[in-house]
């Protein structure tokens, strides 16, 4: 058990948040009255005390909001639960959404201090259950679902549809064959070809969003612009060369082109990365083959299955 120790809002967003003595959680939305609030995944931001604690003992006087949090809390380290922890508040429930984030612009306190605590020790969250909360109020860590969907992310990778020249059919089939199998597709993206824009999109997918799957659409082929492979190799820690191998093989048995395929598959942290085809065709082809067999490895991976166990989408 925990406690809320400080509720924090502000009306613009990038500014300090100030104390308020409580506050509404209102359902997929967020802290009634804070700039934050809104239908998208970082509705409430989180920071632990003992951090907030840490960060003054170097000689640095914040107040609680002054990094840009809504919710500071006693009891337990925040940074340490995965994504898809939900945590009660009297009444309320939220659900983690993404564990720290990107910091764009820096902030007052990293100018003054050379460093900030928010971009690697805030924990996001969206609303799943509205309530009251004040200061004092007991929160605590709630089991996580066994049988909870995997997360799902779709990049596409297209210079022509980034630049809206072409549209992109290959991302929203892959988005609607795998939500029809059970997946809760949190994210889709449509990227030009390009490594590093790539690599960033992978790495805060995997690290802050912590999704158990990201399927990549395009840029498998020859020109000097398909780099896919090379970006999710940086990235990954180990490979999978299995999926891949498979996707070429039962395509040979379609067409002789998909031996000129270059798509990898691979594992960074807790998160399956699998190359797909650019076309509709081939990405529907190979979803059909390769969908079947991914979920006791995902299960294995989070830490649901053990390595004997049945897949869910079998």
């Amino acid at each position: 058990m925990g406690k809320i120790l400080a509720i924090c809002i502000s009306e613009r967003k990038g500014t300090e948040k100030k104390e308020i003595p409580s506050a509404v959680l209102k359902p997929d939305w967020g802290i009634v009255g804070d700039a934050h609030a809104g239908r998208w995944h970082r509705q409430v931001s989180l920071l632990s005390v003992e951090k907030i604690e840490d960060f003054r003992a170097k000689g640095a006087e914040v107040d609680f909001g002054a990094f840009g949090e809504n919710l500071v809390v006693e009891g337990f380290d925040l940074r340490s639960i995965p994504v898809g922890t939900k945590i009660r508040a009297g009444d309320a429930i939220l659900e983690v959404t993404q564990i720290g984030k990107e910091c764009h612009s820096h902030c007052n306190i990293f100018h003054k201090m050379g460093d900030c605590i928010m971009p690697r020790e805030g924990v996001f969250a969206k609303v799943i259950q509205g309530g009251e909360i004040a200061r004092g109020t007991e929160a605590e860590i709630l089991p996580l679902e066994k049988d909870r969907p995997f997360t799902a992310a779709v990049i596409t990778l297209s210079d022509q549809g980034a630049a809206g020249k072409r549209e992109d059919k290959s991302g929203p089939l892959i988005r609607e064959i795998l939500t029809g199998r059970g997946y809760d597709v949190i994210e889709t993206l449509l990227l030009p070809d390009g490594q590093k824009a790539l690599e960033r999109q992978l790495c805060r997918l995997a690290d802050q969003r912590q999704v158990n799957l990201i399927f990549t659409t395009g840029g498998t082929g020859f020109s000097e612009r398909d780099v896919t492979p090379e970006a999710t190799l940086a990235v990954c820690d180990r490979m999978v060369n299995g999926i891949a191998e498979a996707i070429r093989n039962y395509s040979l048995g379609i067409t002789g082109r998909a031996m000129l395929s270059r798509a990898v598959s691979g594992i960074r942290k807790k998160t399956l990365i699998v190359n797909l085809p650019g076309s509709p065709k081939a990405v529907r082809e190979s979803l059909e083959y390769v969908l079947p067999h991914l979920g006791h490895g995902l299960g294995i991976l989070r830490g649901t299955e053990g390595e004997c166990a049945a897949s869910h989408h079998e």
